[in-house]
């Protein structure tokens, strides 16, 4: 292809993702009840009996303000399959017949592991709160706003489901040979503090809760990156 057509090719590619973009925002944006309801539940779970589970806005604009950050984030995230499907075709043509059969199950695999770090964030973010809530002591009463809550949701989600990419990475480095099994095996110990000291580091919550949660399945995805290299190599 020249670069005319390159230029076409990705000004195509563009606007569909643009148009599936927009259609999922709307979607996004008639179901924000919804939505909101769902990042509301780890905080309901906290709540006592008899006591109102709600979020309290302190200005004017700020729960407008709020639904548009929720419907962008939204759309962007229902909207997710139809982009990557675009960037995979745009790609591909660029591709060896083992570089695709490779490029397929690593796509699969990090969508994979980015939701189930991001359900694993939403769990565990109960635990988190209510320890957040002992901290402060009994004297003390929670009143949040959506933004502050969303906010914090939503970076502990992101974060959960960027760091559950790290087999993905290991493995990658291993079959381009940067990485062997058996280095792995011999930094184990220096990685199994390293992971530990980062998952504390990056946690936003900052609660022990949330930190053991991350580095945990990330010291399983080591050793599973070990298992799996070697099978690699055979």
């Amino acid at each position: 292809m020249t670069l005319s057509e390159h230029l076409g090719e990705l000004r195509k590619r563009l606007i569909v993702s643009v148009i599936a973009f927009v259609v999922a925002a709307i979607i996004a944006y008639v179901f924000y009840p919804q939505i909101l309801r769902f990042f509301e539940r780890p905080y309901c779970a906290t709540v006592p009996k008899g006591h109102a589970c709600s979020l309290y806005v302190t200005g004017p604009l700020e729960a407008f303000g709020i639904r548009l950050n929720v419907t962008a984030y939204g759309g962007l995230v229902l909207a997710s399959p139809v982009i990557l499907y675009q960037l995979w075709k745009f790609v591909t043509p660029g591709l060896k017949a083992n570089e695709k059969k490779y490029a397929i199950p690593f796509v699969v695999a990090t969508l994979t592991l980015f939701c189930f770090g991001a359900f694993v964030a939403w769990l565990t973010f109960p635990h988190a709160l209510g320890f957040l809530h002992a901290v402060g002591g009994p004297g003390i009463t929670d009143i949040f706003s959506p933004s502050k809550y969303l906010s914090l949701i939503m970076a502990l989600m992101a974060i959960f489901g960027l760091t559950f990419e790290f087999p993905v990475v290991l493995i990658s480095l291993e079959l381009a040979n940067v990485l062997t099994p058996a280095k792995l095996r011999k930094w184990r110990r220096p990685a199994i503090v390293a992971i530990v000291v980062v998952s504390a580091v990056v946690t936003p919550s900052s609660d022990p809760f949330s930190m053991l949660a991350l580095a945990v399945p990330m010291l399983v995805f080591y050793e599973a990156s070990i298992v799996i290299g070697k099978m690699f190599k055979k």
